[in-house]
This record gives structure tokens, sequence and C-alpha cells, in this order.
């Protein structure tokens, strides 16, 4: 029954995370860092953003091999498997929020600022299940043992912004202008990785008392 319900809190912290997304993308203001990258391959590619998710996240398992090499436990490969359910998520919540959006700019802070608790929590809740990080934060984790000096979510900024800057780079090249990646997408970067400890400090003993 614990194993059931650690499995169910982290399918429940990618469902978080993917409206967190969603919420992002209706704003209008830049898509979250955590899928500005597939957001814009997607764009390039025109395939849906929850296969583009599947893609970038592999690239990030393999980022993670690369770094820890022999160290590297082959049981994190099934990231893969959480990646699809995450990508069906991304399609999910997109697909249930349609066209919904606060207007005004004042409402699409509104909407950023919602994504941004949505993706903290969905990250605490199933990093908390101690099951199987997913790759971006497993790509996250590897770079900051290389780092034990720097904290965590400093490391999870720094991973963020990265992975905007390749975004903007790739929209620039392929698409010939800045597409899903505004201000927006850079207060997240700056952001989530801040609301995280706040956040964990809340969820982690009920998650302790349910899961463990």
């Amino acid at each position: 029954m614990k194993m059931f319900m650690r499995i169910l809190f982290y399918c429940i912290g990618l469902l978080f995370m993917a409206f967190g997304v969603a919420f992002s993308v209706n704003s209008n203001l830049g898509v979250s860092p955590v899928n500005s990258l597939p957001y814009v391959v997607s764009l390039i590619s025109n395939v849906s953003l929850g296969t583009c998710v599947v893609i970038v996240y592999g690239i990030y398992i393999l980022v993670q091999i690369l770094i820890k090499r022999r160290d590297f436990k082959w049981i994190n490969l099934t990231q893969i498997i959480f990646s699809t359910v995450f990508g069906y998520f991304a399609d999910f919540a997109k697909a249930a929020l349609a066209g919904f959006t606060i207007p005004t700019y004042a409402g699409k802070l509104v909407m950023l600022a919602i994504s941004i608790v949505l993706v903290a929590v969905g990250v605490c809740i199933y990093m908390d299940t101690k099951l199987v990080n997913m790759p971006m934060e497993g790509m996250t984790l590897a770079i900051s043992e290389c780092f034990p000096e720097i904290p965590f979510y400093r490391v999870k900024i720094v991973v963020d912004c990265s992975s905007v800057a390749v975004g903007v780079i790739l929209s620039f090249l392929f698409l010939h202008g800045l597409y899903g990646i505004r201000e927006g997408t850079v207060i997240c970067a700056l952001l989530v990785g801040r609301v995280l400890p706040i956040v964990k400090k809340r969820l982690d003993p009920i998650i302790e008392k349910i899961c463990f």
C-alpha cells in the first residue's frame, strides 16, 4: 500500500507540473523553463508538445549518463517511462485549459504565478516520493553532486536558465524570432527554485506520513 501511495503521489506531482506548464503557455508571457525547450522544439517540428517532452527529456537522461558514467544507476532509465506519462499529462492539461486565459497584463501575471506554484508543488511532491527523478531534476541533481558546496535550488536556477537560453537560440535559428519564451519564462526560471524550499517545508511532513 505504501508503494502504491508513492507511485500515486508521484503521478499527482507530474500532473501538477503539467498544469503548471499549461498555465504558463496560456498566460502568453512565455512557457515555464521546465518545458521551454520542448515547446520551441514542438513549434519547429510541428510535433505535439507531449512527444517533444519525451524526446528532450531523453537527451537529459543521456547527459546524466555522461556525467555519472559508472555511478549511473540503470534503474534511472525508468525515467523514460515517467517522461512518457508526463508527456501525456502535458497534452491533457493543454487540452483541459483549452483557450482559457485571464485578460489584461495583470491577469496574465496571475496565471504565471499559478504556474510557478503548480510547478514547484509538482516537483516537491514527486521528488519527496523518493522513486525516480524526472530527467531535468535528475540532470540537475547529477550536476549538483559535482558541486556539493552549491545548494540544489541554486543549481536548478542555473539549469533552468540554461534550458531557456538554448530555447532562445533554437527559436531565432529556426523560427527567425522569439517564440514561447518571454519575460514570464525568465521569471519562472528565477522563482521556481526559490519557491521550492518554501513548498517543501509544508509538504514534506504530509508526504512522509502518507507514503512512508
